[in-house]
């Protein structure tokens, strides 16, 4: 169990509270300069935080508070940290089983010993028959998988992997990430994975973290992240499309621009008659050609095919909202739709997930105090 709590001021504001159990990948997103690398480099003892606590499989990396400085620091060295960075950062003037051999020169094995770990590692990436070639030899996809054999060669107690996979193509990525999906069943290790992709963190992680100016805004599974996302910047943030803006007051929720009024559940969070921000899950759409008692008329404004799905943007008459829908190529020719088309939409109000309205300027306003 990897468990850590920072909060620093330099080199940028860090605020951030997780855990991550063994064999769990957690995953950090959020936007460039956000903090994500230096939480990973403040884990691998490369940074130290101003106070917090760092600890691994019980055993304390960092601990110290504002008062009194850090009580207890681990060198880099000391803590057992498998780390993959984003250049792969393999030594040029060496092959790939030397490569590989590298973080295993003061574990206290003889040479040939070390060179058979290093060959077993690789022949787990699939590129034993790789091993004499130079890192120049190799595709940019060999070359992970050698760096990504070298951080696990010490049998590290968790990995570190800092967008390990946005140098490569789209094929080499996919490889790469049943590898990493196969690993996880052996290593039972917690593995941190930093990403810009939202749909890598989707597929890879069972946990996600939203970092926003070095604070942890949400910290969820994948599905509640996007279906349930805390407030109106974390929504930004994970790309949320259908986000809008209304009063709740005791269960209803009015539409900014709309006259329709919804029956949303009443958790008691939100205070009588505040404006708050909503969205609604694809799950919670459904498109029709007529008219209901319930239905809300729009107009198709833009629509394109992706494959066999088609992506509609659809303009509620008498309003700036637009909503976006995805539906098969069937449904579309089923509905008639086309640019221009009349259609009548109808929301789930059970479906609908809402949140604080926040200013997005300063996320620390974000905090649950």
């Amino acid at each position: 169990m990897l468990k850590i709590k920072l909060s620093q001021s330099v080199p940028m504001p860090i605020q951030i509270n997780l855990e991550c159990k063994p064999g769990e990948l957690h995953a950090l997103v959020g936007p460039s300069g956000s903090g994500k690398t230096t939480v990973l480099r403040t884990i691998a003892g490369l940074r130290q935080p101003n106070s917090g606590k760092i600890e691994c499989n019980s055993e304390t990396w960092f601990e110290g508070d504002d008062s009194g400085g850090a009580h207890k620091s681990l060198s880099a060295a000391q803590r057992s940290c498998g780390f993959l960075f984003q250049q792969y950062a393999l030594f040029p003037h060496l092959n790939a089983l030397e490569n590989v051999c590298i973080p295993l020169q003061n574990s206290g094995l003889n040479p040939n010993e070390r060179k058979n770990i290093a060959r077993e590692w690789l022949g787990q990436m699939g590129i034993g028959e790789l091993a004499e070639r130079m890192p120049h030899q190799l595709s940019g996809g060999q070359q992970q998988r050698v760096a990504l054999a070298r951080a696990l060669a010490r049998k590290p107690k968790i990995l570190l992997l800092d967008e390990p996979f946005s140098a490569i193509d789209t094929p080499t990525r996919q490889s790469l990430y049943k590898t990493l999906a196969e690993l996880r069943k052996d290593l039972n290790i917690p593995i941190l994975l930093v990403t810009h992709d939202l749909r890598e963190a989707d597929l890879l992680a069972d946990q996600i973290t939203v970092i926003d100016q070095g604070i942890g805004l949400q910290t969820a599974a994948p599905q509640t992240l996007f279906q349930k996302p805390r407030n109106s910047r974390v929504a930004e943030l994970v790309g949320i499309s259908n986000m809008f803006h209304g009063v709740f007051d005791a269960g209803s929720l009015t539409w900014d621009g709309c006259k329709q009024i919804f029956s949303v559940a009443d958790k008691g969070k939100i205070p009588p008659k505040a404006r708050v921000a909503w969205v609604i899950p694809q799950s919670g759409l459904s498109i029709h050609n007529i008219p209901s008692n319930i239905s809300v008329p729009a107009v198709v404004e833009k629509m394109s095919s992706l494959g066999q799905i088609a992506a509609i943007q659809l303009r509620l008459e008498g309003s700036q909202n637009t909503i976006e829908w995805e539906a098969s190529s069937a449904e579309v020719r089923r509905l008639g739709m086309g640019v221009g088309s009349q259609m009548h939409i109808e929301l789930d109000g059970k479906q609908i997930h809402i949140m604080p309205l926040r200013p997005i300027n300063d996320p620390r306003r974000f905090i649950d105090h």
